[in-house]
């Protein structure tokens, strides 16, 4: 399929018209003190929306994602927006790396550089990487299906044409978060004639055998399971409400930017290594950048629906599957389900695990330099 060269140019007037939203903002209450107790404070969500009305230079914006390199191809008739970014080096390793929801390609910005150019930011240029960072479909610039049943396991065919067919590239390596995680994990699984190796911050997907031929949980992996319980009944409301009914939910987020905002900054505020200060870890650009891509293309609907489809499938190993290529796993201590290596090998082939000292789930902005490092290292012994 052709390569298509993309800029990313929002028309004015769609940005006038977010201004003028922003400021018909009508506000909700709060109880006074709750603070985010309820969910996202009221104070905070005021004066990010009036930086966001007043201060904040989507243009700027736009040039530094407009550095990179775009382009869209169509795939299994989607037309995919994604980063191709061309390695310096002796010999790049052709790289996929999938971002998940609240995130964009944005969210990929920071590491980018600093795995094409390796020289440049301190490293070896012989562990430079061709990156190609998609949105996935239906999230930013990318197609959403019109057709029910787009779920991770699709996305990750997908890139597998993406990355062999469209780009031309017989083997090639994958890491991934979130959404993306699942997606690399599948790409290891099925595509394992073409992936050299997967990288991820995540073991919640696939779910290992546990038949009775299995060896018992251990205590360690008990807690760990007891921690995902209740981290989903605390924190995994949005979860539910858009594995169920994402299509109610949009015509709020849709139409509103405040409470588009409200939705999404809260969980770069929960799901970060954070301290309970969002902007510790994230700027007020890169929070407002992220949340204006799914506002100017109308795209949180499609990304929610993601849940929908997700949900509707589990996705368990069969007796004596395992994700057979070569694995590496950066484990960070605020992640949504901290990952357990002795649960990650009843799925995985773990040729790599870290432990790191910091950082949340949305490890490629949180702690760039550690996850560059980590991906490197564990790629340099398969290239």
């Amino acid at each position: 399929m052709a390569v298509t060269p993309f800029n990313v140019e929002i028309p004015e007037s769609v940005l006038v018209d977010l201004r003028e939203r922003l400021a018909r903002t009508r506000w909700p209450d709060e109880i006074p003190g709750s603070d985010w107790d309820y969910g996202t404070n009221l104070d905070y969500i005021k004066g990010l929306v009036e930086f966001w009305r007043t201060e904040f230079d989507w243009r700027k914006q736009e040039r530094l994602i407009n550095s990179l390199s775009h382009f869209k191809s169509e795939v299994d008739g989607l037309n995919i927006h994604f980063i191709h970014e061309k390695g310096k080096g002796p010999n790049p390793m052709p790289l996929i790396i999938t971002h998940g929801w609240p995130g964009t390609f944005f969210e990929m910005h920071k590491v980018i550089p600093m795995l094409c150019d390796p020289a440049g930011h301190g490293g070896d240029p012989a562990d430079s990487f061709d990156v190609v960072a998609p949105s996935m479909p239906g999230y930013g610039f990318s197609d959403a299906s019109q057709k029910r049943g787009l779920d991770i396991f699709t996305i990750a065919d997908m890139w597998a044409k993406l990355m062999s067919d469209n780009l031309g590239y017989p083997r090639f390596a994958v890491q991934g978060g979130d959404w993306g995680a699942r997606v690399t994990a599948k790409l290891g699984l099925s595509h394992g004639d073409k992936v050299v190796g997967i990288h991820t911050t995540s073991t919640t997907s696939p779910t290992p055998y546990r038949g009775a031929d299995s060896r018992e949980l251990s205590d360690a992996e008990n807690a760990m399971l007891q921690q995902r319980a209740q981290w989903l009944a605390e924190e995994g409301g949005y979860s539910h409400i858009q594995s169920t009914k994402p299509q109610t939910l949009s015509y709020g987020l849709n139409d509103s930017p405040a409470g588009l905002a409200a939705w999404i900054v809260e969980k770069y505020r929960r799901w970060s290594d954070c301290g309970g200060d969002v902007e510790s870890r994230f700027t007020k650009d890169e929070l407002l950048t992220t949340i204006t891509i799914y506002w100017v293309t109308q795209s949180i609907n499609s990304s929610t629906r993601l849940y929908y489809e997700a949900f509707s499938k589990d996705w368990n190993l069969a007796e004596n599957e395992k994700i057979e290529v070569p694995v590496g796993i950066a484990a960070f201590p605020r992640e949504n389900s901290v990952p357990l290596r002795e649960w990650a090998e009843r799925s995985f082939n773990i040729q790599q695990w870290t432990d790191m000292p910091s950082g949340g789930h949305f490890a490629a902005l949180e702690e760039p330099v550690r996850l560059v490092e980590d991906i490197r290292k564990f790629f340099r012994g398969l290239r």
